[in-house]
């Protein structure tokens, strides 16, 4: 027979759980020599009596084509002459009991357009990169600004015909916009092959497989290349810890639980209807890491969100039973991910307590580069949802996340799980009257922007849509003719814009030097003040939060040094829909001891308002006759004169 066959290093590491790129055996591949041209197919199907190659050129009858059994544990290898590329194929599959299954491969580069399921031969080489910079600079440092814009891809934008953009139709009209709204990723929910479009992506059934509802593999590289190109990273949406149960896809793949577990009570996910991987079989570990490190190879990927990590920590439908399968393939996947690419970005959706998950591996960690801090949004939006009359009765719900701020390296999400399903979107969320719902909106954007921990929101967001997301349907974009929407839009604009070119607002945002409470303990006005700081102590910016609609005039805050003061950015803005109660003038700073600093201002607060004041630099001799004089002007006052 034909074909480069596995050695038996490879599939010795295959079944330790060491092959990390188990794709570059396992699957459908053309291999060109010298004078011929040949494909092969391998397979592991451990508990299979026989396995054939079926597809549209044998009546899907595996008979005709069998494969040869490697070795004990189950790897089959065929090698058939001539390039097969864009054949169609599964391995029909006699289990032990006589039982024949049709599978996809679970290898496969590319997949038929569902409703149809069988794989496609489809070499991957080719394409033309043209980001070398992006890749060359790219780097996962914490100090560096991080705007994660989510995106579902068939529910972004349609055509006029309801019909799905394509990758390419999604390069020219997606990657202009986020770069445009001042966003520096693109978080795509999962884009792996899947049978059910209402799953979003999350009941993934090819692994290896790039959906093919939006096209071809080369146009998401060229979706990707263009991102790139534009300064803008791609995150993808992974699901590693379970997948969905369709008879073509990996659940009882040879009759046996090969890819789960054995026993019911693990292998089912009840909540999802999925399977749970058995994360403590080598070979699903080899599969697993070496899908992450395909993405990265084949696709350029950034960085992973990795989904229901909660799933992974525990055992499934026990509480809070520890599963040290699970938190080892993590470590693993985590180091395997590091070793191979230290720029590439692994993100947990955790929603658990689990300490040290953005540890390194060597310190007792789980590895990840950040973590979802699902706390922050769930008090945030339980106090933002509560009337603003009542919320000094929820007054820790804000402070509280400070206690554990700096734990984790955290990413603070308002992702699509908060805006569907009767959740409301997040300007519906928002009590009270139109304006109030915008002015609070406006409110919570800017406290998450000055809040320690890198950003998500997702599409819509920035609209200020009413409707939770319908992803059946495109955003609501006829919103941008109207007043309201267009400046709120125009708010998030500015607020990217301000993250990115300050420095203190993201420099130390894994420190407690970065950030210091001013006045945590105004419940009764609920007005909020702290510091943000960088890497320069005096580049300080004072942060001033008031969730109530009362708005002060000559309201006093303490400043960390004396001087003078500007406001550069206020969400009461007229430019942002706001009532304009700002403070336009320069504010300087008096001796007068509050908030236990030696200085404090006065200032307008704005009805559910979001200030940020910067000290005003100045040069030296300048800064210190101003001083001398307002020191000699309050003294004069407090004598009377």
């Amino acid at each position: 027979m034909m074909g480069c066959h596995p050695t038996d290093f490879e599939l010795h590491l295959f079944h330790e759980g060491n092959l990390y790129k188990s794709h570059h055996l396992f699957g459908a591949h053309v291999i060109k020599d010298e004078n011929e041209t040949y494909t092969q197919f391998c397979v592991w199907a451990p508990a299979a009596e026989k396995v054939g190659l079926a597809g549209d050129f044998n009546n899907w009858d595996g008979s005709s084509y069998p494969m040869e059994r490697l070795n004990k544990e189950g790897v089959w290898f065929i090698s058939l002459p001539g390039d097969l590329s864009n054949t169609l194929y599964k391995y029909d599959i006699f289990s032990s009991t006589g039982e024949r299954l049709l599978k996809a491969d679970p290898f496969a580069f590319y997949s038929e357009l569902r409703p149809r399921t069988a794989s496609i031969v489809y070499p991957l080489e080719g394409y033309k990169w043209n980001d070398q910079k992006w890749l060359k600079k790219r780097n996962r440092s914490y100090n560096d600004p991080l705007a994660i814009y989510e995106v579902h891809a068939g529910s972004w934008k349609k055509k006029e015909d309801g019909s799905f953009l394509t990758y390419r139709e999604l390069a020219s009209d997606l990657i202009p916009y986020v770069k445009s709204q001042g966003y520096s990723h693109i978080e795509l929910l999962p884009l792996t092959e899947h049978p059910l479009d209402i799953s979003w992506g999350y009941q993934t059934i090819g692994y290896f497989s790039i959906t093919s509802r939006y096209g071809t593999p080369e146009d998401f590289m060229f979706f990707v290349d263009q991102c790139h190109q534009n300064g803008i990273g791609v995150i993808l949406d992974w699901i590693p810890g379970h997948f969905c149960k369709d008879s073509h896809g990996l659940y009882r793949f040879d009759g046996s639980y090969a890819y789960e577990y054995s026993y019911e009570p693990d292998r089912e996910n009840y909540e999802w209807g999925t399977a749970n991987f058995d994360l403590g079989k080598t070979e699903v570990n080899s599969f697993l890491i070496s899908c992450a490190l395909f993405w990265m190879e084949k696709y350029h990927i950034d960085g992973f969100r990795v989904d229901a990590v909660a799933n992974i920590i525990y055992w499934p439908n026990t509480a809070n039973k520890e599963n040290t399968f699970g938190i080892n393939f993590l470590r693993k996947l985590n180091k395997a991910i590091a070793d191979e690419d230290a720029s590439v970005m692994m993100i947990a959706e955790d929603s658990t307590d689990w300490p040290k998950v953005t540890a390194p591996v060597e310190d007792g960690g789980l590895g990840f580069t950040y973590k979802w801090n699902m706390g922050w949004m769930n008090d945030m939006l339980k106090y933002m949802e509560e009337a603003p009359f009542y919320r000094s009765r929820l007054h820790n719900k804000v402070t509280f996340s400070l206690m554990y701020a700096f734990s984790e390296k955290f990413i603070l999400p308002f992702s699509h799980d908060e805006v569907v399903h009767g959740k409301k979107s997040l300007l519906n969320k928002m009590p009270g009257e139109y304006w109030e719902k915008f002015a609070q909106l406006r409110l919570l954007l800017g406290y998450m922007y000055s809040h320690p921990g890198k950003k998500l929101t997702f599409m819509g967001t920035e609209l200020g849509q009413f409707s939770e997301w319908k992803f059946k349907e495109q955003l609501d974009w006829n919103l941008f003719d109207y007043e309201m929407h267009e400046k709120i839009n125009k708010f998030v604009i500015e607020l990217n814009k301000l993250y990115k070119r300050s420095k203190p607002l993201y420099e130390l945002d894994d420190s407690s030097d970065g950030f210091e409470w001013i006045d945590a303990n105004n419940y009764h006005q609920s007005v909020f003040s702290f510091l943000r700081k960088g890497k320069n102590p005096e580049e300080a910016l004072v942060i001033v939060c008031n969730f109530t609609g009362v708005s002060y005039s000559d309201y006093r805050i303490g400043v960390p040094q004396s001087g003078t003061y500007k406001e550069i950015f206020n969400s009461d803005s007229g430019d942002f829909g706001g009532s304009g109660f700002v403070n336009k003038k320069a504010i300087k700073a008096e001796p007068v001891s509050f908030h236990g600093k030696p200085d404090s201002v006065t200032m307008n607060i704005s009805p559910f308002g979001f200030s940020i004041l910067r000290p005003v630099r100045q040069r030296k001799g300048r800064e210190n006759n101003e001083k001398e004089t307002v020191r000699s002007n309050a003294s004069g006052r407090r004598k009377g004169k």
